[in-house]
């Protein structure tokens, strides 16, 4: 082989592997690696005393949110007290009912909101919502004749972050152990906070940053609290992940969101809100109008629309 034949091979087998390097850290594969190894290593007592998300499969895969084609569903939350799941949606503002099997309930129409991101279920009906674009977060009392939300009837909280554009929070949750909402911020950087609350009006005066794995996505889209153990649910729809985190932000489990993983026939497009229920079974949605549901031991079903 000649000289100038070795040189050329040479080269592309550097440029190679430096594409395959810059992918697989753009992708995080490395620390999805690292995490599937400390999976392997997980003690069996405390794999049950975890969500363990690797023994979770679909169960409703795809299935379209009627009327909802256009308007972007995001984020997710389950509400004890009715056994139903709110969403909201950006691209028109409305706060909306789900039931656990996917059914348009209810429409409310959120006025003011520029572009609502997040929400979660406190206490006796209250519900806190979160606009992107206006980097607030407010709380409304929820009844079951309420049809429309004016955020001049709230207090907005500011959440900071005034440069963070369309890179700000995202996920939202409430955790009724700790007595606090979870904030998600989406990236740049992703990073997850927490807000003390008595689960009605009353706020904290400021955000306080919390220990996590979230540096590990490539973004941090939607946040859970499993009602059970206390975990944390975060979800990343660029990495196409969720990702259990215990009570000090320490990954213990996760499941990929790529087709033929988790008993998905296909990937999902792009999740953008995760909840869990007192059973333990996970909801989610992916934008545009998508609707999944995960249960520990269960045969897949297949798609419905």
């Amino acid at each position: 082989m000649s000289l100038a034949r070795r040189r050329s091979l040479t080269l592309a087998l550097v440029i190679t592997a430096a594409c395959v390097t810059a992918v697989v850290r753009y992708m995080h594969w490395d620390d999805r690696t690292l995490l599937w190894l400390k999976e392997q290593n997980l003690p069996l007592a405390d794999r049950a005393a975890s969500i363990w998300l690797p023994g979770y499969r679909a169960s409703i895969e795809g299935k379209p949110l009627a009327g909802l084609e256009d308007d972007e569903a995001s984020d997710l939350a389950y509400n004890p007290l009715t056994g139903t799941l709110f969403t909201v949606t950006g691209k028109l503002p409305m706060l909306v009912e789900l039931s656990r099997s996917g059914e348009v309930l209810r429409r409310i129409a959120l006025k003011g909101f520029a572009n609502p991101e997040g929400v979660a279920v406190l206490e006796n009906g209250m519900i806190a919502l979160t606009d992107e674009r206006k980097r607030n977060l407010s709380i409304f009392e929820l009844d079951p004749q309420t049809r429309e939300l004016d955020l001049a009837d709230a207090k907005p909280f500011d959440l900071g972050f005034p440069d963070a554009g369309n890179k700000g929070f995202e996920g939202i949750a409430w955790d009724p152990a700790q007595q606090r909402l979870l904030l998600g911020k989406e990236r740049a950087p992703t990073a997850m906070f927490s807000l003390g609350s008595d689960g009605q009006r009353l706020l904290d005066q400021e955000l306080r940053p919390l220990p996590s794995y979230g540096l590990g996505m490539r973004n941090l889209s939607a946040l859970s609290v499993d009602p059970r153990t206390g975990h944390i649910l975060a979800l990343s729809a660029q990495s196409r992940l969720l990702l259990e985190l215990d009570e000090k932000g320490e990954p213990v489990s996760f499941i990929s969101l790529l087709g033929g993983q988790s008993g998905l026939e296909s990937r999902i497009p792009r999740a953008e809100g995760v909840a869990m229920d007192e059973e333990g079974t996970i909801y989610m949605v992916s934008e545009p109008n998508l609707f999944y549901v995960f249960r520990k031991d269960e045969p897949f079903a297949t798609p419905q629309g």
